[in-house]
């Protein structure tokens, strides 16, 4: 009768794990995921389709960015190798911010969505600024230099560029990342391809990017690639929002950087504090309630 029970609630549980997500993950309206309804590969490739139109339009600016400066801008070699510079010093460290704000505040899938609409309305002005006669480089057939209109607005829109990079690089990937359950065998396995999905649609941005959008962008015109760039973020953040009822959302869970930080903050402040004799004073947790590994012994060698 006893070992009955046992199977019983073994089978239960079984049944649990397999129907429910049972990993901390909620749906879109705010419940327990069903397993069959939501995640994995039915949610992972909307956000796959964001990565290869984010690259793709990231890399079809970068890679001809300097010679936008010194064909269109009409800017020396040097000024326009050093911008560039910045923007991309920019665009590689807002990705700090976008993390922070993801892991404390909004949420990976907030924003990332946030990001892909700030990266939508720069590549909307960078393409505004080829057709509308106010924002346009040139008002002549030949100008020695492009109007002040057309440069303010190219500016903004590459560093609104940069703010959506910085929220998709540290939350688009983990997003996808949290559509697989670590402690289920199959999803453990989907997730391990996922990884290698995602590196191809990255990829196939990228070499779409240097070869498609630069040819396009020599040959044909900086604003019908500007067209297409927008035309396909429009597009995959169109499909990105269509996947919301499929999606696992996990509720932000406070930024790795506040408790560091509290401890520099906390080093400098008590740093003339007299070192306790008694190491019960350092108000650590005991050794029963010290679970998730051994306890550091206390030492006077690393004042």
């Amino acid at each position: 009768m006893e070992h009955n029970k046992i199977d019983t609630e073994l089978q239960n549980s079984y049944n649990d794990q397999q129907k429910w997500v049972l990993d901390s993950s909620l749906d879109s309206r705010g419940e327990i995921p069903v397993r069959a309804r939501t995640g994995a590969w039915r949610a992972a490739l909307f956000i796959i389709a964001i990565e290869f139109s984010e690259r793709l339009s990231y890399f079809g600016i970068a890679t001809s960015l300097v010679v936008y400066f010194t064909t269109i801008l009409h800017q020396d070699l040097k000024m326009a190798v050093r911008n560039a510079n910045y923007w991309s010093g920019v665009t590689t460290l807002m990705p700090l911010l976008g993390g922070f704000v993801a892991d404390a505040y909004l949420g990976r899938y907030a924003t990332v969505l946030l990001a892909t609409i700030i990266y939508l309305m720069g590549l909307i002005l960078l393409t505004l600024s080829w057709f509308i006669p106010g924002l346009k480089p040139c008002h002549e057939e030949m100008c020695v230099e492009p109007t002040k209109a057309h440069e303010i607005a190219f500016f903004i829109a590459i560093y609104l560029i940069s703010i959506g990079t910085g929220g998709h690089k540290p939350s688009l990937e983990s997003f996808g990342a949290d559509q697989f359950e670590d402690d289920h065998p199959e999803e453990r396995k989907m997730k391990m391809s996922y990884f290698n999905w995602w590196s191809a649609g990255l990829c196939a941005g990228v070499l779409t990017a240097v070869t498609v959008i630069v040819y396009i962008e020599d040959r044909i015109g900086w604003g019908v690639a500007g067209i297409i760039l927008t035309v396909v973020m429009a597009t995959s953040l169109l499909i990105f929002l269509i996947g919301i009822p499929f999606y696992r959302y996990r509720a932000p869970s406070g930024s790795p950087l506040t408790p560091m930080l509290q401890v520099f903050v906390a080093a400098i402040a008590k740093r003339h504090l007299p070192h306790p004799s008694d190491t019960s004073l350092f108000h650590e947790l005991s050794r029963n309630e010290y679970t998730k590994g051994r306890l550091l012994s206390s030492t006077n060698n690393l004042k």
